[in-house]
């Protein structure tokens, strides 16, 4: 398999606070990796430092065969090979739905008008949003505006789709909207880093479980081996309060139970 991401000894921080402390982690081409651990540990960190929007201390990034952190990079043209699908959505308030999928295409990707009209309705005819194309965000429940962003991000054809906690900020019905476009997205083969504490979906849509904590990544691998066999004691206790495995376990953390309600960001 090929390698879309590579970052290797990345460390960073705000303020003079170190919050990566030395991360290692590849994703391959078609590869979908989700990330989980605890608030605070350098989640949404560790994307932010792949689009360049915080600006890593040490270490170097890899992305597309392009190391990003090298200097004079251009940093329009690396983001450009990404999606990346906020918390909060990020749409603009003032534009349509169909305005806030074409102006991307047209300012980045140079695309022209129409054409970037024709490519955005398709989208939104693929994800079923064709009916709120002349919409504006605040006429969209919150489900709807985050699956808005991430047909926006799908549309720019990314190398890589990075995705921050995309259902935190919702209820369960709305939630239940989002997890079910995502799982569309992931069965497309399309390279994916997502931030979440969904365990349904990460045990169903990933390839690869990533663990953080303390700015570190201190377990990963599949799905099985993560959830039902961690090998370290931080991994056995996140899992734990996440409502999957029995406190006292030394061994293998127990199954969820099938009357738990969903887990939330």
């Amino acid at each position: 398999m090929s390698t879309v991401l590579e970052v290797e000894g990345l460390r960073a921080g705000y303020r003079g606070v170190e919050v990566l402390r030395g991360v290692d982690l590849e994703v391959g081409k078609g590869e979908k990796v989700v990330v989980m651990g605890p608030s605070g540990s350098g989640k949404s960190t560790l994307l932010k430092c792949i689009v360049m929007l915080v600006k890593p201390t040490a270490g170097r990034i890899v992305l597309d065969g392009e190391e990003i952190t090298n200097h004079g990079v251009d940093l329009k043209r690396v983001r450009a090979k990404t999606g990346f699908v906020f918390q909060q959505y990020n749409l603009f308030p003032h534009m349509t739905v169909l305005r806030n999928l074409t102006l991307p295409l047209e300012v980045v990707k140079k695309v022209p008008r129409k054409e970037a009209e024709r490519r955005a309705m398709e989208m939104l005819r693929r994800f079923g949003l064709e009916d709120y194309a002349k919409r504006y965000p605040l006429q969209l429940s919150g489900g709807q505006q985050q699956r808005v962003a991430i047909a926006r991000a799908l549309l720019m054809d990314p190398v890589l789709l990075l995705l921050d906690e995309p259902t935190s900020a919702l209820d369960p019905e709305l939630r239940r909207e989002v997890l079910e476009m995502l799982f569309e997205v992931a069965k497309e083969g399309r390279s994916m880093l997502i931030v979440t504490h969904e365990l349904d979906f990460a045990e169903a849509a990933a390839d690869r479980i990533v663990l953080m904590e303390g700015g570190r990544i201190i377990e990963e691998g599949t799905p099985d081996e993560v959830f039902n066999s961690p090998k370290s004691e931080l991994a056995r206790r996140f899992l734990v309060e996440l409502g999957r495995g029995s406190p006292g376990a030394s061994g293998r953390a127990g199954p969820a139970s099938p009357s738990a309600p969903p887990a939330t960001a």
